[in-house]
């Protein structure tokens, strides 16, 4: 254990009313582990309020599975000064968009963590960059404050190290995570119809829009790469919400020609998102730190601001200078 990790316990078994949030458009572990907590922190008497900085502020499909989403708050209800405050899965401040600045105002800040491109951030910084997730550190956090662990936190934390491992496929994963999965799983829900919601339970215009994505795949031999793009016009004609096609980047990922693989898309305020995976020789966490994001070495992302061909021509060009996957 971690002298932080005791740290954060004795000021959250302490707390009367914590703060949490987590990143721009949450995955199923930066939720997972946001209301994991808070259903925990809740069963022990604490009273607590959560958000994620997206506007508008819009729960993904699969979040109305998770126990506790229907107390979620736009950032416009969260504290604007928080004794306490937790952020989880945040590799920087940005990532908190406007409820950054709740953060920089709260007390005690507690910052849980696993990306290994975290600014290393909070007054008491969780990070274990060797966890599987973030819901993994926040479990290994509840069991040092103590107490029983509420069906609904583990169904949370379950989702969220069930996605970050990729159904326990990466590299991360160790058997400390498949134990921590295990104890989960002695708790009841269903993992059955969880998973269903999590991984095959996409509309019909998801599907058109795969399509559209996958029609137009380049491959890019002398950078190691293997990319596509969606842009507001394709997915506005398809009816499909931006955050609908972020599982894209898994299909485009099996393609075996290229180490790398790249999912450009389009958002709201015409900026490009770009999310990276390599099977293993580059560090595309590091790539994305270059320019201004970050992630793991195998998994991460960043948004661009010169438009497609721009974008393309950057990635490509930084795949080429890095031909070892150093």
């Amino acid at each position: 254990m971690s002298p932080e990790l005791a740290r954060a316990a004795a000021v959250l078994r302490e707390a009367g009313e914590v703060a949490i949030a987590c990143h721009v458009n949450p995955d199923a572990d930066a939720l997972g582990a946001t209301l994991g907590l808070s259903s925990f922190l809740r069963s022990r008497g604490a009273r607590t309020v959560c958000s994620f900085p997206n506007e508008p502020f819009e729960l993904p499909r699969w979040a109305l599975e998770l126990p506790g989403h229907e107390d979620l708050v736009p950032p416009s209800s969260f504290p604007e000064a928080p004794a306490v405050m937790v952020a989880c899965d945040t590799a920087s401040m940005d990532r908190l968009g406007v409820l950054g600045r709740a953060a920089k105002r709260a007390g005690e800040l507690i910052w849980i963590d696993h990306h290994r491109s975290n600014d290393g951030l909070g007054t008491i910084p969780v990070i274990d960059p060797a966890a599987s997730s973030t819901c993994e550190l926040v479990y290994r956090l509840a069991r040092e404050i103590g107490g029983e662990i509420p069906d609904a936190a583990a169904m949370c934390w379950y989702a969220g190290i069930v996605t970050d491992t990729g159904r326990f496929q990466y590299e991360a994963v160790r058997p400390e995570t498949l134990r921590v999965a295990a104890e989960l799983r002695e708790h009841d829900f269903d993992h059955a119809r969880l998973a269903r919601v999590l991984y095959e339970d996409n509309r019909t215009a998801y599907l058109r829009v795969l399509g559209v994505a996958l029609s137009r795949i380049e491959l890019v031999p002398e950078a190691d790469l293997v990319w596509t793009y969606l842009t507001l016009d394709d997915l506005a004609s398809a009816g499909v919400q931006p955050a609908e096609a972020d599982d894209l980047i898994d299909v485009v990922r099996t393609a075996r020609e290229a180490d790398v693989a790249a999912v450009i898309k389009q958002q709201r305020d015409g900026r490009f998102k770009v999310s990276l995976r390599s099977r293993a020789e580059h560090d595309v966490g590091a790539l994305a730190q270059r320019f201004g994001g970050g992630g793991h070495r195998l998994a991460a992302g960043y948004t661009s601001r010169h438009g497609l061909a721009g974008t393309v021509e950057e990635l490509v060009a930084a795949l080429r200078d890095d031909p070892a996957g150093a």
